[in-house]
């Protein structure tokens, strides 16, 4: 693999073909390009390389008289462009839940803020320019601003930004224009980046997934393509200039895989896998009614991990047996204004009654990092991800903790809830978090509010210090759960969103394996429940070593749910325990990796047919051909 991210396979050259974008020949062969997964599915389709339409607007100056008059003009932009936001959030809000549509919501916001539109005024009134100027050039360098930052909050803005200067000035000019408005179906868009507006606008009958160059798994267009349920991978970083018209494409959302001019080897495997997940869909249904019981009938409750109430029907329909995992910062990245406790107990609620009795599992906010704070700090951090986040921030910000807190401890009346902190790394973070929530609880009582008393309260280990002292945690909370997604990047030193150091992210690490037994052992000894609600427990190979390794609960995607629940029940745990066993005698990842492929496929082999391209495990999709 080269820096670029590109691994080329000389074995899979394909016959020459000529580029329909370059007019030039070119030796055709498979590249498969790693970028960052943000929503699960597996497509098999044809290019469309969306160019930047960045519009080309020219610096018109205007007569001192009519500068009010242009004035004029851009409130009236701005003004219909809020109507219209407000009938894009409507037709949003029924397409992919009210949760995911307030990204749409945001924009309106952002239309409201003086800080971003009192330039554009000042430009026109100060420089005599044509309104379409100062927006394109206004927001252009917001936008260019954004981009250039290290941080990835600011630049995940950057799409934000395009979208509304191009709503604007749809509306000062009067032109809309669309390049995918004629584009066949099976198509899978390729672009530099995508706006959410551009991903909620693609015609579902014609376009199948996408890919981008920039972009991350926290940005406004990511959360509209999970929402939508449309299979997409951004942070490719070149493949708009590797990707050519009408070629063949491969999008493999549940491992962030785009692979380009695929062999027939690697087609036949796709295909094939399609097919099986397909059929696996179809039969649902039956499969949801089953319980997760392995051969020698040890049980295995398999959980679903959602990020908006509205995934509760799918994951239930899947055989979810309950949430593991529910996301709460959403309710902060799809708002403009912080959301209220009215906001947090409206979205428990709605998850306790869907539920229906089931157990609910609701992560306090893990903000920071890449999410939401360091936008709104005066001087962002030089290293977030090691900074301010998580329980860190609740806890400096008590007001805020203590409203979802409150919304959630309301909630819990009405079915069983248990709340879980995130990021914790040392007792005293532990004990205040616990403080806080029991001060809660006091202030519901003296205004006679009910709650569930017996509620549980636990924690994430996703960090090497949790897991270190496991033992001491174990005293201190009700359940564990492994995050492993978190767990890999700290005990690894890896960027879990950085392209560049993917292959070096990796679930089967010797160091991260032993992190996750000693969590389970300390769990066993105190009798603390532990889980795993990371995207490792999706993966077939590794929920064998997991489970062998002696987790009985596992939190995952709702497409892994019911794949899951066969493999559970086509092994035995004497068979996981004994690949257990082995694996820990290896000492790298390498290892470990290729033995667990090679007997998992042995003690299991209908759970990895027609694997696709580097064994990946490639969800539900659609194969055009």
């Amino acid at each position: 693999m080269d820096q670029t991210g590109v691994r080329y396979d000389a074995r899979t050259e394909m016959e020459a073909k000529p580029s329909s974008r370059a007019g030039v020949e070119r030796v055709a062969r498979m590249e498969v390009i790693k970028g960052i997964p943000v929503s699960q599915g597996i497509v098999i389709g044809r290019v469309f390389v969306l160019d930047s339409d960045a519009r080309n607007i020219g610096r018109h100056h205007i007569q001192r008289e009519h500068i009010d008059q242009e004035l004029q003009r851009l409130d009236a932009a701005i003004r219909r462009s809020r109507e219209e936001l407000a009938g894009v959030f409507k037709d949003a809000e029924s397409m992919m839940g009210e949760e995911a549509a307030k990204v749409f919501l945001f924009h309106r916001g952002m239309l409201e803020d003086k800080s971003l539109i009192g330039p554009i005024r000042a430009m026109i009134m100060s420089e005599a320019v044509g309104a379409e100027h100062a927006v394109s050039h206004v927001l252009g360098e917001w936008a260019d601003r954004f981009g250039r930052m290290s941080d990835l909050a600011f630049r995940s803005k950057v799409n934000d930004l395009e979208d509304l200067q191009e709503r604007i000035l749809t509306h000062l000019t009067g032109e809309r224009r669309c390049q995918l408005a004629q584009v066949p179906a099976g198509t899978v868009v390729v672009a530099r980046d995508l706006t959410p507006t551009q991903t909620t606008s693609f015609d579902r009958s014609r376009v199948l997934a996408f890919a981008t160059d920039l972009g991350g798994k926290t940005s406004h267009t990511a959360i509209v393509a999970r929402a939508l349920g449309i299979p997409s991978v951004v942070g490719c970083q070149s493949l708009t200039r590797l990707a050519t018209d009408n070629s063949t494409i491969i999008v493999d959302g549940d491992r962030g895989v785009v692979v380009l001019d695929p062999s027939e080897e690697a087609l036949d495997d796709y295909r094939a896998a399609i097919k099986k997940r397909q059929l696996a869909r179809v039969t649902v249904p039956d499969d949801a009614r089953l319980p997760a019981l392995t051969l020698d009938k040890v049980e295995i409750r398999v959980l679903g991990n959602i990020e908006f109430p509205d995934e509760i029907p799918s994951l239930l329909e899947q055989g979810g047996e309950g949430v593991g995992l529910y996301r709460t910062e959403f309710l902060y990245l799809t708002s403009v204004k912080e959301p209220t406790e009215a906001d947090h107990y409206n979205a428990y609620a709605r998850c306790v009654s869907l539920l229906a009795g089931r157990p609910l599992v609701i992560r306090t906010v893990d903000l920071g990092a890449d999410k939401y704070t360091q936008e709104r700090a005066d001087v962002p951090e030089r290293n977030p991800f090691l900074g301010l986040r998580s329980i860190r921030y609740c806890l400096r910000s008590i007001p805020m903790f203590k409203t979802q807190l409150r919304a959630i401890l309301r909630a819990s009346a009405h079915g069983p809830i248990k709340i879980m902190f995130p990021l914790i790394t040392t007792t005293n973070e532990l004990r205040h978090a616990r403080l806080v929530v029991h001060d809660v609880m006091e202030d519901l009582d003296e205004e006679g509010i009910p709650f569930d008393r017996s509620l549980k309260i636990g924690m994430m280990v996703e960090v090497p210090a949790a897991a270190l002292m496991a033992d001491t945690f174990a005293r201190e909370v009700d359940f564990f759960s492994i995050g492993t997604n978190d767990l890999i990047q700290y005990t690894l030193a890896v960027d879990r969103t950085n392209e560049r150091v993917a292959a070096m992210y990796n679930p089967l690490n010797p160091a991260v394996l032993r992190l996750i037994r000693d969590t389970i052992r300390a769990g066993r000894r105190h009798d603390v429940d532990v889980s795993l609600c990371g995207e490792a427990g999706g993966d077939p190979e590794t929920a064998l070593l997991l489970m062998g390794m002696g987790l009985r609960t596992l939190s995952v995607t709702a497409s892994s749910v019911a794949p899951l629940k066969r493999l559970i029940r086509g092994v035995s745990m004497t068979q996981c325990e004994r690949l257990a066993r082995k694996a820990f005698s290896f000492d790298s990842d390498v290892q470990v990796a290729a033995y667990l492929r090679d007997r998992a496929r042995k003690i299991v082999p209908e759970a990895f047919d027609g694997r696709s391209v580097d064994d990946a495990d490639p969800g539900a999709g659609t194969d055009p051909a």
